[in-house]
């Protein structure tokens, strides 16, 4: 099967969300990504217990970090699926990448900050 998502999702493997951190998340908004969203197991079903709800407690975090900011949340999101859903990874990546498009540039780039 091959799956059809943006080019310009990045995918980056860790071993499991629960090693994603705040700052990795907040680094990458920072860096001029529009958006970012983690994509974890499914709940109940992580292989090392509890890293997708440690995931999404950080995922929930920035994106308080990001209001306060006067930054729009949704530009990170968390989203639970199982390795066999690849359909669906292709799904939440285009989903995803629709509403940055709609949200439009972070207004942290880089190159805007001239």
């Amino acid at each position: 099967m091959r799956l059809s998502y943006p080019a310009d999702i990045k995918v980056i493997q860790v071993p499991c969300t629960g090693r994603v951190d705040i700052i990795h998340l907040l680094n990458a908004i920072e860096d001029g990504a529009d958006g970012v969203y983690v994509a974890g197991c499914l709940e109940g079903e992580c292989h090392y217990r509890e890293g997708n709800l440690k995931a999404r407690r950080k995922v929930t975090y920035v994106k308080k970090v990001l209001t306060d900011l006067g930054i729009e949340p949704e530009r990170v999101e968390m989203y639970n699926l199982s390795s066999a859903q690849g359909a669906r990874f292709a799904e939440i990546a285009n989903e995803m990448a629709e509403k940055i498009k709609t949200l439009g540039p972070t207004p942290l780039a880089k190159d805007s900050a001239a």
